[in-house]
């Protein structure tokens, strides 16, 4: 039996595929390897995983209808899917949205397709978990932010495209039985994180003594969650399949933040430390699609699945600036 990944080279994907590995998981990943940001990254994660016997990867993009057609025949043992694989990034929604239709409407279509062509014996599958965000919330006012919130306000295009792949999820758990979760992901960062992302934009600019554009003249707050905790968070869900109860179909939905805001200034004053520099602090007012602040409440996630995150930003943000250096040296 073995577990397919969608996204196995991007950041949440090649450390999700290693933690599965380390516990003798034979992995199928998959991803198209485009060019939203240099694939020279995404080659130097999937370096990292390569060479382990159980990994099986295969070049495919899951947004194309048949595309997945193959592996029903190539890898029919395949019993537990991880679906990582979207287009990513609030403000690049707002210019290029087609682009999010194509990969997480599109995308997660025909990942549900293959999920219900595998509720069939003799593989059945056992379990579906799918990348959520904490965009969903959009501009609830409530914190910390809850699962059962009302979610129907999202203020970017990303976060409306993410609350469309949970009902999808929903309809098709109810119409086939399949077992899903959803993880609804809260500002993750560490070590091969993207370059689009926070640590990474504000690193490379302090080091090279460049500004960096503080939003809302750095009055928000973001729950930071560090990439092992996320992965924690995953892996329980992975292991912890839902179950029909009293007509419910068997999917929920969790939580995965660090249940710990954090002020922006505070965030950068944490990564200055680290970089042995201060930074150059160029104030800019908010920027449409992004939210003041987020905050998860993990109650569920960590009854339901054992979730217990442990990483503050003082002990994660040094761990991502090292791996900066390491890379870019």
């Amino acid at each position: 039996m073995s577990v397919l990944v969608t996204g196995a080279a991007g950041f949440i994907g090649m450390h999700t595929i290693k933690a599965l590995l380390e516990r003798d998981e034979q992995v199928i990943g998959i991803d198209n390897i485009n060019d939203y940001y240099d694939p020279a990254l995404k080659y130097a994660r999937l370096a990292q995983i390569n060479n382990d016997t159980n990994f099986y990867f295969e070049k495919v993009d899951f947004s194309k209808q048949t595309s997945l057609n193959f592996l029903n025949k190539k890898h029919p043992e395949i019993d537990r899917i991880i679906h990582l694989g979207a287009q990513a990034g609030v403000r690049y929604s707002i210019d290029h949205p087609n682009q999010y239709v194509q990969s997480n409407l599109c995308g997660q279509l025909n990942i549900l397709e293959f999920c219900r062509s595998k509720m069939i014996a003799p593989h059945a599958l056992k379990n579906f978990i799918y990348a959520s965000s904490s965009s969903v919330y959009g501009s609830n006012t409530k914190i910390p932010f809850s699962e059962n919130d009302n979610t129907d306000r999202p203020v970017s295009f990303y976060g409306a495209t993410k609350k469309a792949g949970e009902i999808m999820a929903q309809s098709y758990s109810h119409l086939y039985q399949i077992p899903s979760i959803g993880l609804r992901f809260f500002t993750v960062y560490g070590p091969w994180g993207r370059p689009d992302m926070s640590p990474y934009i504000f690193t490379k600019s302090i080091l090279n003594d460049l500004p960096i554009r503080v939003f809302n003249e750095g009055q928000m707050m973001r729950d930071f969650t560090f990439i092992e905790d996320i992965v924690s968070g995953i892996i329980g869900a992975l292991d912890t399949p839902p179950k029909t109860l009293n007509e419910t179909p068997p999917h929920r939905i969790y939580n995965l933040g660090n249940n710990k805001p954090v002020s922006l200034m505070e965030y950068i004053n944490v990564i200055e430390k680290a970089c042995k520099k201060k930074a150059i602090i160029d104030l800019q007012p908010m920027q449409p699609g992004d939210v003041i602040k987020t905050y998860a409440n993990t109650r569920e996630s960590e009854q339901a699945l054992g979730y217990a995150p442990t990483t503050s930003i003082d002990v994660g943000i040094p761990k991502f600036v090292d791996w900066y250096l390491s890379y870019h040296s």
